[in-house]
């Protein structure tokens, strides 16, 4: 396949890029992901690697401006910045992670210069995987929106998910874009390249049915209880006995399920505000009727310190805190600049603090369940390292912030991946949607309507048992990659002529 014109690449990149964006949710076109990489690896091929390191960004641009526009909205409908400091804003965060996609080509670039077809596209492929893992779990707490491998959730691909997770998944989606176009050109030959994606893919299929763990006892039934109280007035003083109300009225109707959960931040008070004259109560009603509820609200802590937490109400009353913070949501990184910077926009964010690495599983049910708030449920080493001894996933999340946009339904496609990767049900309470319930094969079973005050019910299933990528994690994955890179990269080296 010949080189394409510097200016047409220059065109295609992000085109490309926000074409990918196409393959993730609410938009739901898996398959446009494999056209997608294949037109970056292409504009990328006979390029020295500052030129690959130019269209990656190109890339990167068009996949992060067309898939995070959203952050505007939180900016500036809800964090009242000046329109031009939230477009600034906005522009900046989907510039720095536009220069992932860069790194990665230049770094593939580095490492293949003059390696052959198959060694090269592999290659590729697990560059492209190792910078993702760098954006999505190191840099600034991690970052991992849009990583590729979300993008195959309803594939053959997925059925890869409890063995390699998410990046693993990424890598076999990257290499089969990559092999095909190198089938294309004629460098690798069609017979022999064509039945190694093909049977990647059906070896996917095959694994689509396997159940990878079992029933730990008897469904239960679980109420999700969705609000759907506007950012604008959810902190509003005026509005808390509203909003304290309606959730209650909402439960009460389902008295009969053995859980109620209530989204992120439900209650908009703090714990020790709302102890006696509301939680209390709440729980006495709660245990008369046999229900367990599970709900969300901050608390606090020594001095200034305050968390993001979730009570579990039952014969006991638990708590979780919020560990895996949100920079700029939560929690300022950089500081002082950091601080400094928002100040003279005059942009406020919260400040919470980090509850500790490991906590004790909560419980409702009769079973103990992993709990994630907000896009805990985006990092698939924080559930995995608890599953073993959890039956059933719960996360919490108020994605108002972002109003009628995309990241909602990207993050639930997030969500998705955790239950797949684990063998778990997951169950899902956001404030304005989407609220619903997943299988343990990933797929989605049940969802209430957005911006609708209303309650979705379902039974779930406990399960036991630990999948390959739950015991192991991302850790081996990328290893195997690395390893990999350095196995070809020396092997490549040593037949060289």
């Amino acid at each position: 396949m010949s080189q394409l014109p510097r200016w047409t690449a220059y065109l295609i990149a992000p085109t490309a890029g926000a074409a990918l964006t196409l393959a993730f949710s609410p938009y739901d076109l898996p398959w446009l992901a494999l056209p997608a990489l294949a037109l970056l690896y292409w504009t990328w091929l006979d390029r020295s690697a500052k030129r690959a390191a130019v269209l990656g960004y190109g890339f990167g641009l068009g996949l992060f401006g067309s898939g995070l526009w959203w952050v505007y909205i939180s900016i500036h409908d809800f964090g009242d910045a000046e329109p031009a400091a939230a477009t600034a804003l906005t522009g900046l965060l989907i510039g720095a992670w536009a220069v992932f996609p860069a790194l990665a080509g230049y770094l593939a670039v580095k490492f293949n210069a003059g390696a052959k077809a198959w060694t090269r596209a592999t290659l590729f492929a697990a560059v492209w995987v190792v910078v993702e893992y760098l954006r999505g779990d190191c840099l600034l707490n991690g970052f991992p929106w849009l990583l590729i491998g979300y993008a195959q959730s309803d594939t053959p691909l997925a059925g890869y998910a409890p063995i390699v997770g998410v990046y693993g998944v990424g890598f076999l989606l990257a290499l089969s874009a990559f092999a095909w176009v190198e089938i294309v050109a004629g460098t690798i030959p069609w017979r022999r390249g064509l039945p190694v994606v093909l049977l990647m893919w059906s070896g996917g299929a095959v694994l689509r049915g396997v159940a990878w763990t079992e029933p730990a006892g008897a469904r239960f039934k679980v109420t999700l209880v969705q609000g759907n109280v506007g950012q604008d007035r959810k902190w509003d003083i005026d509005q808390r006995a509203g909003t304290l109300s309606l959730y209650r009225d909402l439960t009460e109707a389902h008295w009969d399920s053995d859980v109620v959960i209530w989204p992120e931040t439900a209650v908009p008070a703090f714990l020790n505000e709302v102890q006696a004259e509301f939680i209390e109560p709440l729980r006495s009603d709660a245990l008369r009727h046999g229900t367990e509820l599970v709900l969300g609200l901050p608390s606090g802590g020594q001095g200034k310190h305050y968390y993001n937490s979730v009570l579990a109400l039952g014969e006991n009353q638990q708590l979780y805190h919020k560990h895996h913070l949100l920079p700029f949501g939560e929690y300022l990184p950089l500081q002082p600049l950091s601080g400094w910077i928002l100040d003279l926009m005059a942009i406020p964010l919260g400040d919470f603090a980090a509850g500790a690495d490991r906590q004790p599983l909560l419980s409702a049910g009769g079973y103990r369940f992993v709990t994630t708030i907000c896009y805990e449920d985006a990092f698939g080493e924080l559930v995995a390292r608890q599953i073993a001894d959890a039956a059933y996933i719960v996360n919490l999340t108020n994605d108002a912030w972002f109003g009628d946009s995309a990241q909602p339904y990207q993050h639930l496609q997030m969500a998705r991946m955790r239950a797949l990767e684990t063998g778990r049900y997951l169950v899902r309470a956001t404030n304005t949607g989407v609220t619903g319930f997943v299988g343990p094969d990933g797929r989605i079973l049940s969802v209430a309507p957005s911006f609708t005050a209303t309650t979705v019910t379902a039974d779930i299933v406990p399960m036991r048992g630990v999948t390959p990528y739950a015991r192991f994690g991302d850790v081996w994955v990328l290893a195997v990659l690395v390893a990999g890179v350095g196995a070809l990269k020396i092997g490549w080296l040593v037949i060289k002529p």
